[in-house]
């Protein structure tokens, strides 16, 4: 367990955001990686770190989890491929929107998921980056789980997600159904008293047909750097 202190009083939130993906990148970030690149507000800081080292001479080759982290990522320097190019991804530095006492999470309320879940298998080492407010005893207890499912059928799809304890609730933005990079509706599946078995949960929303993927990631965090409102960045591995 590793501490990093910063002498300033309570910070918001989006500088815990940037202590986290900083942290993050000098910490597990070496020259010559392929480096996986995570979506969302706090993997923004990560990716602009990363652009730092580049421009600094790193030779780092990265694996965008996200049309939107692919795009900032170009806009700043960074080497993209295409994760068929690569037989693995030595590092993925990502957010997340709960995360447990044994570094389990959920993921993909900003519609990523499959994708991060993709890269976050063929990572060696997956590093999760998170505010202090990510933090739960349990999960689901304060986020929904997002489902992404296909859009054919997805009303059937729902009846299925509802028969596993949950109220599931579809995406919508401008007045229309949320599309992901993978052309994919999402779920947002709310459990009244949180998620038990996770695993279990995991492999039975899966089976649903027409369910692509789900927002739980069990058993594959490397380290999670967690920021403080005092200032503090501490790292659990």
């Amino acid at each position: 367990m590793t501490f990093l202190v910063v002498p300033l009083a309570d910070i918001d939130q989006n500088q815990m955001k940037k202590l986290a993906g900083e942290k993050a990148v000098e910490q597990f970030v070496k020259d010559g990686m392929t480096v996986g690149l995570g979506t969302g507000s706090t993997a923004y800081y990560v990716i602009l770190k990363i652009a730092e080292l580049v421009k600094q001479g790193y030779k780092l080759k990265c694996v965008a989890t996200s049309i939107a982290s692919e795009k900032l990522a170009i806009e700043n320097g960074i080497e993209m491929v295409d994760l068929n190019e690569v037989d693995h991804v030595d590092v993925t530095i990502d957010g997340a929107d709960e995360v447990d006492p044994k570094m389990n999470l959920i993921k993909g309320l900003g519609g990523a998921l499959l994708r991060e879940k993709i890269v976050a298998a063929a990572s060696v080492e997956e590093v999760i980056v998170v505010d202090e407010s990510k933090l739960v005893e349990k999960i689901g207890t304060k986020v929904s789980l997002p489902v992404e499912v296909l859009q054919f059928g997805h009303v059937r799809t729902a009846f299925g997600l509802r028969r596993q304890g949950c109220e599931p609730v579809l995406r919508m933005k401008d007045g229309k159904p949320f599309v992901t990079d993978g052309g994919n509706y999402i779920y947002d599946c709310k459990f009244e008293n949180g998620i038990d078995y996770l695993s279990f949960k995991e492999t039975a929303l899966d089976a649903i047909p027409g369910v692509v993927e789900n927002g739980l990631f069990i058993n594959l965090v490397r380290a999670v750097v967690i920021a403080r409102k005092d200032g503090t960045v501490e790292i659990r591995e």
